[in-house]
């Protein structure tokens, strides 16, 4: 029986204790001394978002069908057991075998969301591991990191040993067999660094360095030794069908963020929004086999209990098999009381007529994206989405009994107009009055249209990657001016609207297209307090204005400045596949307002067609 690295006196202190025992269902259990690497797997947020993950699921079943590695999982403790583990000193532990963490082969980061990078340094913190990478021995493990936010991994490049670039199925399987020969042998930790380097896809930072000029912007990035490639490509899956997917993902204790079977349906996007960076980090678009997906979700559901099955992809309305995967969950499922949610739908009438066989009678709400305002400024941001398609789908699901309808808009995107924001409460405005058009008998009680704006931040590997932010005090008034507008609209009493924190999209916006520098203000940051900066209670962005002071570095510098077209980007040596060269024809195109078409109407030669020997399956 496992021992619990917590008492029972404490787990009796905090708020969920289950947060840290382990011990779900299908949890992967080992003998320790049977296997050779011992991988920790973090994702450095709560149990219940870190357990809502699909890649960390992925990737936890692929490495525990090793026999000769133990894959267990590590989340960041909150603030109650931070402090109590600070107190009494209990280093982070695993939660399968309870074991500290500095005991690990490798510690794997998962690095989602920007807002997440001080939660990574109490992660290594808490654990006893150095929190700079040239401060650790051969007795530490290595850390890696994954994820969306590698793609610019300048910001956290002193805290980590390696990146991993890419999905993970492809090259994980050699990095550990190479581990495993280093493991056995006399050679150095940087011996190991070395030749893990030489796998595409692993970025070793300690192996680079770079120069600056004297405006401050990046002269060129400096390999150190042979061993480092000059670019670093992506890794990507060229058939999802075989590649490795859980059938027997872990259950969490406690009502997850999401609670339910999640059933990945493709890969990519066909779409090209000009400041999506999964749509470009992702390509080309890749889909599962419809009887892989029909196995899949037998086993899923059988092996877990969920009460629930959602299709996960970043636009599943342009999955080509959608209609048949939903017909065969209705029939297959749908008497056994198991829920079908698909999100990321276009809202036009196919989708609707497939959200009207998953949904029940009363009818949740319904979400559209239209992500500006006027056509125009979608235009711009090449959404694809025209006022005639949102009027006609909020039209036909307001006739198929739906009454409330979440809105998504972004505010300050480049070129944007004071008739652009105001559009965004006219566009509102539109849909109220498309409602109280169906007749009063289809009606399904009031109208409830909720109006929702972020703040745009410019993320690298779009065409927007040269495009300058707004202060925080223009965002906020462009915020001011959608509410002051939906207020002076008809239908008023039907439209309610949220916005985001513009302080933390500055943040953000630092974060995102940083370099080195930028390690240093993080980790005063931490040093200060700063901790779940992505929840508004945990926030403190005095304390980050006082660490960029302290740190010597210009906010302005990375939102604000204006980038020209040959700049160097932190980011620039690795190679995703998508062309600069492209990034550059649609960020051009942006401001001649000019629509590319999507993928599967027409290839625009991003590069990612034949990426890595692939094929694009839209051509």
């Amino acid at each position: 029986m496992r021992k619990l690295a917590l008492s029972d006196e404490i787990l009796m202190t905090i708020e969920k204790p289950a947060r840290y025992i382990g011990g779900e269902v299908n949890a992967v259990m080992k003998d320790k001394e049977k296997v050779d690497i011992r991988f920790a797997m973090c994702f450095p947020d709560v149990y219940e978002i870190g357990m809502s993950h699909l890649g960390i699921q992925i990737l936890y079943d692929m490495f525990n069908k090793r026999e000769d590695t133990w894959c267990e999982r590590v989340y960041s403790p909150w603030n109650d057991m931070d402090k109590v583990m600070r107190e009494q000193q209990i280093p982070l532990f695993a939660l399968e075998s309870q074991d500290p963490i500095k005991d690990f082969d490798f510690l794997g980061i998962t690095i989602q969301y920007e807002m997440c990078y001080t939660n990574i340094l109490q992660v290594l913190d808490l654990a006893q591991i150095p929190l700079e990478a040239s401060q650790r021995t051969k007795e530490h493990p290595f850390v890696i990191g994954g994820g969306p936010c590698t793609y610019n991994p300048e910001p956290l490049a002193d805290f980590f040993d390696l990146f991993y670039i890419g999905e993970g199925e492809v090259q994980y399987d050699a990095l550990l067999d190479l581990y495993k020969e280093w493991k056995v042998s006399d050679a150095s930790r940087e011996d190991f660094l070395k030749k893990a380097a030489q796998i595409p896809g692993i970025y070793v930072p300690s192996l680079y360095s770079v120069s600056y000029k004297e405006d401050g912007t990046i002269d060129k990035m400096i390999s150190l030794c042979p061993e480092a490639p000059e670019k670093v490509k992506k890794q990507l899956v060229l058939d999802v069908t075989t590649s490795s997917y859980p059938e027997k993902p872990v259950v969490p204790f406690i009502k997850a963020t999401q609670d339910r079977v999640v059933l990945e349906i493709q890969r990519g996007c066909i779409r090209g929004c000009r400041f999506c960076q999964a749509g470009m980090l992702y390509r080309p678009t890749r889909e599962r086999d419809l009887e892989m997906l029909k196995k899949a979700a037998y086993a899923m559901l059988k092996n877990t209990g969920y009460e629930e099955i959602s299709l996960s992809s970043l636009s599943s309305s342009d999955y080509s098999h959608l209609k048949e995967l939903v017909t065969f969950l209705i029939d297959e499922f749908g008497s056994k009381d198991i829920n079908i949610s698909l999100p990321s739908l276009r809202i036009d009438a196919f989708s609707l007529d497939v959200m009207g066989k998953v949904q029940d009678v009363r009818k949740s709400s319904l979400t559209f994206a239209p992500e500006a305002g006027s056509q125009r400024l979608r235009d711009v941001i090449n959404k694809g989405l025209t006022e005639e398609v949102i009027l006609n789908g909020a039209g036909q699901a307001f006739e198929g009994g739906w009454n409330r309808v979440k809105l998504y808009f972004m505010l300050g995107h480049p070129t944007e107009t004071e008739e652009d924001m105001k559009g965004i409460a006219w566009l509102a405005e539109k849909i109220a009055e498309r409602y109280y058009e169906v007749p009063k008998e289809k009606r399904n009680g009031k109208c409830q249209i909720v109006v929702s704006t972020s703040f745009f931040v410019p993320k690298p590997f779009t065409p927007f990657q040269w495009a300058q932010m707004c202060t925080k005090e223009e965002f906020l008034h462009r915020a001011y001016i959608v509410n002051h507008e939906i207020k002076d609209q008809l239908n008023k009493k039907s439209i309610k609207y949220n916005w985001h924190e513009a302080d933390v999209t500055i943040l953000e916006g630092v974060l995102a297209r940083g370099d080195r520098k930028v390690a240093k203000v993080i980790k005063k940051a931490y040093e200060k307090g700063c901790l779940f900066d992505s929840w508004t209670e945990g926030f403190k962005n005095e304390l980050w204005m006082e660490a960029f002071a302290e740190c010597g570095v210009d906010i302005d510098f990375y939102t604000i400045r204006k980038r020209e077209l040959d700049e160097v980007f932190p980011w620039d040596f690795i190679d995703i596949g998508v062309t600069r060269a492209f990034l550059e024809r649609e960020w051009k195109k942006a401001h001649e307002e000019t629509v590319t078409p999507n993928c599967r109407m027409q290839c625009s030669g991003c590069g990612a067609a034949v990426f890595g020997g692939g094929v694009c399956r839209e051509h």
